[in-house]
């Protein structure tokens, strides 16, 4: 798969994983595998961060829109999360500006290691309100650092993924079951060869859109 390819398959996943918050119970059968194809899409767009970071042509640029569509899309977050029931935050765009600013600090910040270590884990507690929180400040930085060690970038995912499915089921018990679909997500992620697909405005811009667009959609029907 290219690039854009996999941003659909995420968009998709994120879609029906939605949906099921919105319409589908978690205690049954249906609700949960619904959830558990959803936990594919946050690893793919931390896993974008990343790419992004590597080959856009300005990360001040990248910066910028994600703040920007942190912004529009905090009042779509927040009108499907009243809808559904479902604890208020900060949207994923807020914590995925923020694995951003982990992978530059990582990278070009001139900061000795221990230092790094410390504005890292400082951006996990500021990412804390936020959708999927510290994840999204450590899956992108896992995926640059490791990015030239299959093995190293793929156990480290794991051992998060696995870390954080494990406290959410022991916190809510057997209906947390679904975070186990978090562990399936490099079998998707592992397939992208890396090719950017067309580069079209359409395919830039599709995610950014989608993400509030659907947001809103889902709340007018739940309204």
């Amino acid at each position: 798969m290219n690039r854009n390819q996999l941003k659909y398959i995420a968009a998709l996943a994120m879609l029906i994983d939605h949906l099921a918050w919105a319409f589908v119970p978690t205690t049954g059968m249906a609700g949960q595998a619904m959830h558990f194809i959803g936990r594919l899409a946050d690893p793919v767009m931390a896993f974008f961060v990343a790419e992004g970071y590597l080959h856009t042509r300005s990360v001040k640029n990248y910066a910028r829109r994600l703040f920007l569509f942190a912004l529009i899309s905090q009042l779509p977050y927040t009108l499907f999360r009243r809808a559904c029931a479902l604890p208020p935050g900060l949207n994923v765009m807020y914590t995925l500006l923020l694995g951003l600013f982990a992978v530059w600090l990582w990278d070009a910040c001139g900061w000795k290691p221990a230092r790094k270590v410390l504005a890292v884990f400082a951006l996990c507690i500021l990412s804390l309100p936020g959708d999927w929180s510290f994840m999204n400040v450590l899956w992108p930085l896992c995926f640059f650092v490791f990015r030239g060690n299959a093995r190293e970038k793929w156990l480290s995912y794991w051992i998060l993924a696995a870390l954080y499915a494990g406290c959410m089921i022991m916190w809510q018990g057997t209906e947390a079951l679904f975070f186990l679909g978090l562990l399936c997500a490099p079998l998707v992620l592992r397939r992208c060869s890396g090719a950017p697909g067309s580069g079209a405005a359409f395919h830039k811009w599709f995610f950014y859109l989608f993400y509030p667009g659907h947001l809103l959609l889902i709340w007018l029907m739940k309204a």
